[in-house]
């Protein structure tokens, strides 16, 4: 086990208005995602699992070419190799675990 400052990490720049933090275990990798309003995350996919919690504001989230709107408590679970995109309609905070660890993100 380990304790985690997010206070101290340095957000990773993943695309113009989209920075995070990132925290991994053995099996999984957490990311603290700020999307500036306006910002999108192009269409792709990935082999991880991925839960996307919406902590703050609101966001276009478009799985398999279908469109819906999140809004602060809401959660989709995407499954592995699923195509999706991301454009924040407001500045939002959101919470993305990912299974197995994203050895592409940085490193704790």
């Amino acid at each position: 086990m380990a304790l985690f400052d997010l206070t101290k990490k340095e957000p990773t720049e993943l695309v113009p208005g989209i920075s995070a933090r990132f925290v991994h275990s053995k099996t999984m990798t957490l990311a603290y995602v700020n999307i500036a309003a306006g910002s999108a995350m192009p269409n792709h996919s990935h082999p991880h699992e991925q839960i996307l919690s919406v902590i703050e504001g609101e966001l276009e989230l478009t799985v398999n070419g279908e469109t819906q709107t999140l809004t602060k408590g809401q959660l989709y679970v995407l499954g592995s190799n699923v195509p999706h995109s991301v454009k924040a309609l407001t500045d939002c905070m959101v919470i993305d675990t990912f299974h197995p660890v994203r050895e592409d993100f940085p490193p704790n």
